[in-house]
């Protein structure tokens, strides 16, 4: 176990953020599946990020890491898989994008993972796996252990929207290659429709087709398409900006290079919302159910926001990494802050600064231990941070960035 001790100092200078985890992925998937050579640029390997370029290799992908690209052969429409067994480390999007996909193979594909993985909803491929028919068992412990076997049939698919979008981008990806045409209804408000978007555009630029209406409750696949091979850049990502831009609306003096303007990315709402807390007075109220990932970010920006700010429908917070409703709460009060949970809601009240002195815990969540050192930069006293090594999820040089700009950090292993 690793702690550290956060010195309360602003941090100065230039960050340029890390390329777009979500639209790394996608990218990975679909020119693994394609036939030919795709040149994949400016590639963070984040240890989730490891864990689908190791899933693709699985599905018989050859990738190749040189500097910040991926060079990758993929496996084409005559796939050969390598082996059967995936190892997704932590990553949701990797297990949800890859559990389908598996069944294009004959034979068992068998799902392994760690930390709170095995305790992600999967309901959803479950549900659909027994009414085909097909194959799909889990093991006895709290781990991530699940077998699948059996190749997905062509027709209509109903979905929730209000789970995972995940889901639905893996079938998005998988529903193309089957041998004839299929649908996908939406049976319930769709959140986090930015990450859909991010499945289309990226899908669109391999050469795959996918007509929906205007409302995203129904998709149209035709089947038989090919994957074609690209090259494809991947954009700055704004769920690890939110971290630099939250420093700066708490007085750090940080630029924040790398990044799109006119991103499909979701988390680019970011910037608006940092902007409604400082531009609505009094009381305000932030919808969170589109954009989960910036939430304890901007809990902590409104915690040092004059007046009162409700974070509300943050169901989906209690199942990630951690529970980061329940977190981001426990983590902030103890540094000073005045914030409550009320169900699925943060309800805050400013505070003119955090005290800090205090031990807290990353919960072994990425983005809960950037947060922390955000917050660390305007506390009255050091903090001292446990399970800081988490960040290696999505931002392994992260600690290196936050010393490069001033932050002050001493490393203490526990043992």
């Amino acid at each position: 176990m690793t702690q550290l001790t956060i010195t309360p100092k602003k941090v100065t200078g230039t960050v340029t953020v890390p390329p777009s985890k979500s639209m790394a992925h996608r990218a990975v998937i679909c020119a693994s599946l394609a036939e030919g050579r795709s040149v994949i640029q400016n590639i963070q390997l984040s240890d989730d990020m490891i864990a689908t370029i190791e899933g693709m290799r699985g599905f018989g992908a050859v990738i190749e890491h040189v500097d910040n690209q991926l060079i990758v052969e993929g496996c084409g429409p005559k796939v050969s898989r390598v082996t059967s067994e995936i190892d997704c480390n932590e990553s949701g999007s990797t297990l949800r994008f890859l559990v389908p996909l598996a069944t294009l193979f004959e034979g068992p594909t068998h799902f392994t993972g760690r930390g709170k993985l095995g305790q992600r909803p999967l309901d959803t491929y479950q549900d659909m796996f027994k009414r085909q028919s097909l194959r799909y068992e889990t093991g006895q412990s709290e781990q991530l252990d699940l077998t699948v076997e059996g190749r997905l049939s062509p027709g209509t698919y109903e979905m929730r929207g209000d789970i995972s979008s995940q889901f639905i981008t893996g079938m998005l990806m998988t529903l193309p290659l089957l041998d004839d045409d299929s649908t996908i209804k939406i049976t319930t408000h769709l959140e986090s429709i930015g990450y859909i978007d991010l499945t289309l555009s990226v899908l669109a630029e391999f050469g795959i087709e996918i007509q929906h209406d205007a409302h995203y409750r129904t998709f149209r696949i035709k089947g038989n398409q090919r994957y074609q091979a690209r090259n494809h850049t991947v954009e700055g990502d704004y769920s690890q900006a939110a971290f630099w831009l939250t420093a700066k609306q708490l007085g750090n003096d940080i630029k924040v290079e790398g990044l799109k303007r006119d991103s499909l990315q979701g988390d680019r709402e970011i910037v608006s919302m940092l902007e409604q807390l400082t531009t609505t007075e009094h009381e305000r109220t932030i919808d969170g159910a589109q954009v989960p990932d910036i939430i304890p970010t901007l809990a902590l920006a409104a915690a040092l926001t004059r007046g009162k700010t409700k974070l509300i429908n943050l169901e989906r917070l209690r199942i990630k990494e951690s529970d980061r409703l329940m977190a981001t709460q426990k983590e902030l009060a103890a540094l000073g802050a005045n914030i409550q949970v009320v169900g699925d809601q943060l309800h805050i009240e400013g505070v003119e600064s955090l005290k800090g002195g205090a031990d807290v815990w990353s919960h072994k969540d990425h983005r809960m231990a950037m947060m922390l050192a955000m917050a660390s930069t305007v506390c009255e006293a050091p903090i001292q941070l446990k399970d800081p090594t988490c960040v290696k999820k999505s931002y392994p040089n992260f600690w290196e960035v936050f010393q490069e700009v001033g932050g002050d950090i001493h490393e203490r292993n526990m043992g």
